[in-house]
């Protein structure tokens, strides 16, 4: 978008003998006296490592506990890589500083991975490229001075099959007694719709988790200080505590707060879901430009999904990034935080959704660390909670995402941007539960153009920037709101029909929307098909005016396309690939413009679907 234009102990059979020397037998061998720390009792530190309890103790992506094969006992993990997930299972332990550890563990299977990361000094891991029957695996180090804590791992590899694990240990000295942390205070509700409630509260020192608990059950937990519990009925009171976790166990409950929940929607209350055909529209809430400033009270009833406009890093590889607010020097008619919160109340009550929207022509975001992950996770829940905002929207341009040139499967991306953006989203859809709202607006470079070039190809040389959204859509498919592709300031691209299309008439959109919903190979290769999204996933992004970008079309166009996608009418010289009346709607850039144009874009869309 421009805006210049526009603890279960494992059985004692199953753990490793290990003698322990007391200081008078190193005496009489000679031997120079043990550290402190040394001579503590080693013993096995992993938890349930012949996951004999199921998964208690382990966090896995994408695993489950078998009876066959095993190693020994009667479980054994098995973990499927898929897409962007190397099917990781890990478990954080308390180790003691400056110590030495062993781990081991027996696996099968192609390429599977045994590890241990935050040891303080050098991470290790250890790998069995094919292992048909049962392997040990083991490897060695050294905590650093200040370590308490190592996390230990297996995984397997990006489009390999299923692993298997068993009998894994961490042999070395127990960390030191750990009490449970203390109960965290500020527990307050946010955002509150007809099946979820916002809840967030104060950090405790030393906590690894937090516990939920609705009506004195508990609902689940969370690493971060806020969550949104959904699934909740219509109208019924609920109460709600939290309390604090770590290795030691759970600290007391906080105080209650209780919240009721919104009408349903045929009620008159506030919906929690898109309506059938969805306006979306982009705000101007940083900046003004030539549009003007629009104040969010002001935004008119049709809009359904307002994304504002933009949250940008601190710098492009921090993560970090913030949403400030237009300048009054700027936007001299800009409203109060106060009244803007609360414009945002507003049109959640009444159904809408407010998203914030990350990047534009201006804010790069390049996710080269698993930091600068991090800090992504962390500044956008804060910004989120600080609004109380319905979700986000992602609009990297430019150079926020490129391929690697060994990175040549969509479905499989290991380049760091990539998979460090779809684990950041991923982790902040686990936040914020399935009422989180997640769009995307890529430009058609990065995915209709993946039809023909993919990365810097076979035989390098091409823009590593081709096709870079398509792993991003398509490991996060089953999160994806809305899919609206900008369909503007777009070069020529080559349809389903291998002819060229380009801006100007309902031709471009329909081509570009019907590639997303028939599918493609991918730069060409039959064997490499990137599957179609559904077609309540899809909107077809379009300039509300001339001044708004290139590739402005009239009404007349906007509706030809939209008859031809959901009805098969007016499609002239493109033949799609199937009728969808499901289609979601249209998004456009921006609501700034559409205002400045007399809303023609709405009251169109208006007059097209009511």
């Amino acid at each position: 978008m421009e805006r210049a234009r526009a603890e279960h102990a494992r059985p004692l059979a199953r753990r490793p003998l290990v003698t322990l020397l007391t200081a008078a037998a190193l005496a009489a061998s000679g031997l120079t006296a043990l550290t402190s720390a040394a001579r503590a009792a080693d013993a096995d530190l992993a938890r349930n490592g012949g996951f004999e309890s199921a998964l208690d103790g382990w966090t896995c992506t994408a695993g489950t506990t078998v009876t066959s094969p095993v190693h020994s006992g009667t479980a054994a993990l098995k973990a499927t890589p898929a897409g962007a997930d190397n099917a990781r299972c890990a478990q954080t332990v308390s180790v003691e500083p400056d110590s030495q550890y062993t781990l081991s563990g027996y696996v099968r299977g192609t390429y599977v991975y045994l590890g241990a990361n935050g040891t303080g000094t050098t991470d290790v891991s250890t790998w069995a490229q094919s292992a048909p029957d049962w392997q040990q695996l083991t490897t060695t180090f050294r905590t650093g001075p200040s370590t308490t804590k190592v996390t230990i791992y297996t995984h397997g590899w990006y489009g390999t099959g299923a692993y298997h694990a068993d009998d894994i240990s961490l042999i070395g000295p127990g960390g030191g007694t750990q009490q449970p942390p203390a109960v965290p205070g500020g527990l307050k509700t946010g955002s509150v719709t007809s099946s979820s409630v916002a809840l967030s509260w104060s950090p405790v020192p030393g906590a690894t988790g937090y516990a939920v608990y609705r009506d004195g059950a508990r609902a689940g937990t969370v690493t971060g200080t806020s969550t949104t519990v959904s699934g909740l009925s219509p109208s019924t009171a609920y109460s709600f505590q939290v309390a604090a976790v770590n290795d030691a166990g759970e600290s007391a409950r906080s105080a209650t707060v209780t919240a009721t929940t919104a009408q349903r929607p045929d009620d008159g209350g506030g919906s929690s879901d898109l309506p059938a055909h969805a306006l979306v529209g982009y705000l101007h809430a940083s900046f003004a430009n030539g549009s003007g400033y629009t104040r969010m009270a002001d935004v008119p009833d049709s809009w359904d999904v307002i994304d504002l406009a933009f949250g940008e890093p601190t710098s492009v590889t921090s993560g970090d990034i913030r949403f400030e607010r237009c300048p009054v020097a700027e936007c001299p008619n800009v409203e109060s935080d106060a009244d803007f919160k609360a414009a945002i109340k507003a049109k959640q009550a009444a159904g809408k959704k407010v998203l914030i929207s990350i990047g534009g022509q201006n804010g790069q975001v390049q996710l080269t660390t698993t930091a600068a992950r991090d800090k992504f996770v962390s500044s956008v829940s804060a910004i989120i909670d600080e609004y109380g905002l319905d979700g986000l929207d992602i609009d990297f341009e430019g150079h926020s995402l490129s391929l690697n040139a060994d990175d040549t499967d969509f479905k499989n991306p290991k380049t760091p941007v990539i998979v460090n953006l779809i684990s950041a989203v991923k982790t902040l859809k686990a936040k914020y539960g399935d009422g989180f709202v997640l769009t995307m607006a890529p430009e058609t470079f990065f995915v209709q153009l993946g039809y023909q070039y993919y990365g810097t190809g076979k035989w390098g040389g091409q823009d590593p920037r081709a096709g870079a959204y398509l792993p991003v859509i398509h490991a996060l498919r089953d999160d994806l709101t809305l899919l609206h592709v900008q369909d503007y300031n777009s070069g020529s691209i080559m349809g389903l029909d291998n002819q060229y299309h380009s801006m100007g008439g309902a031709d471009f959109h329909i081509a570009m929307t019907d590639m997303l919903l028939t599918g493609f190979p991918v730069a060409g290769d039959a064997n490499n098909v990137f599957p179609p999204l559904r077609p309540d996933q899809v909107a077809i992004g379009m300039p509300a005016s001339t001044q708004a970008g290139n590739g402005h079309v009239s009404s007349a166009e906007v509706n030809k396309a939209l008859n031809c996608l959901t009805r098969k009418t007016d499609c002239g010289s493109y033949a799609t690939h199937g009728t969808w009346p499901d289609l979601r709607g249209l998004m456009t850039w921006s609501i700034n413009w559409d205002r400045y144009s007399n809303w023609e874009f709405q009251k169109n869309f208006d007059a097209y679907f009511g």
